[in-house]
């Protein structure tokens, strides 16, 4: 029996919601409009809890197969692609 196990970390810059809120009201105002808006819209965020987010879990995927057909596949080593075909059953 052979077992082979994909593990993923899917690794983002993490980013705060304040930020987001900074950033796409930034992008909506002209910038008369920004000026006056935007030291009132930091202050009001200050007072918020900065909540990271943008974080993922873990991926794990382990496939057991008999040593035959391991064998067939060509002896798959790290670094090498494979294709696998997932189905709701």
């Amino acid at each position: 029996m052979v077992q082979l196990t994909l593990i993923e970390n899917v690794s983002t810059e993490p980013i705060s919601q304040k930020q987001m809120i900074i950033e796409n009201v930034s992008k909506k105002l002209d910038a008369e409009t920004k000026e006056q808006v935007m030291p009132l819209l930091e202050a009001i965020l200050q007072a918020q809890p900065t909540i990271n987010i943008k974080s993922y879990q873990q991926t794990q995927i382990t496939i057991a197969m008999p040593r035959s057909r391991y064998e067939n596949m060509g002896r798959p080593q790290v670094g090498n692609v494979i294709g696998i075909n997932l189905k709701k059953l």
